[in-house]
């Protein structure tokens, strides 16, 4: 077991655009992916080569944090082909009726939520847009995994507080899982 202090430490540690803050729930990630599913971090260290190149160039060109460039393996472990249980698709998974949103084309015969390169820039994109509604990554990224309408709902059911862990009890059990588990990918 990882002594707690020594992570919070080094974490504080780390220059980054989106601070990841620690707690007991951050620390269970941390444990999970560093001692329980090492060989799941060892695969996603391996495939990042192939994609990153290209998340680093469009964040860039969005002028967005490059630690975003880690939202892939949550959400896809990378696969461009990867589909959700709940039919979402792609390296950023997207709900089909989002990708039309975001000016992506899927029906029968293309769909545009497996390129790279496109799914990629709409992903930057949304993440845009999603920051410019909530000033905060941590609420944008809450967003981005349920919606801006849930985030929203959770805002005020929480009496309108700010932060992603004030409203934390608020939100799907997915997503309060879904933000820490993110940033803990955006660790170097």
């Amino acid at each position: 077991m990882i002594p707690q202090k020594l992570i919070a430490d080094r974490l504080n540690c780390l220059e980054q655009t989106i601070s990841l803050g620690y707690n007991n729930k951050v620390h269970a990630f941390i444990e999970y992916f560093t001692v329980r599913d090492r060989d799941y971090t060892r695969s996603m260290l391996r495939r990042k080569d192939l994609y990153f190149p290209l998340f680093e160039k469009k964040l860039k060109e969005y002028k967005l944090p490059d630690e975003l460039k880690y939202l892939s393996i949550i959400e896809s472990a990378l696969n461009p082909r990867a589909v959700s249980a709940a039919r979402a698709v792609g390296l950023w998974q997207f709900m089909s009726g989002t990708s039309r949103y975001l000016g992506l084309h899927d029906n029968w015969s293309i769909d545009e939520r497996m390129d790279p390169e496109k799914a990629t820039d709409a992903a930057c994109r949304y993440l845009s847009q999603l920051y410019s509604i909530f000033h905060d990554w941590h609420l944008a990224l809450a967003a981005y995994n349920s919606g801006p309408g849930t985030v929203r709902w959770a805002i005020r059911r929480s009496g309108y507080k700010k932060t992603f862990w004030e409203i934390y009890n608020f939100l799907p059990r997915e997503t309060r899982s879904y933000v820490p588990h993110s940033l803990l990918l955006f660790i170097p």
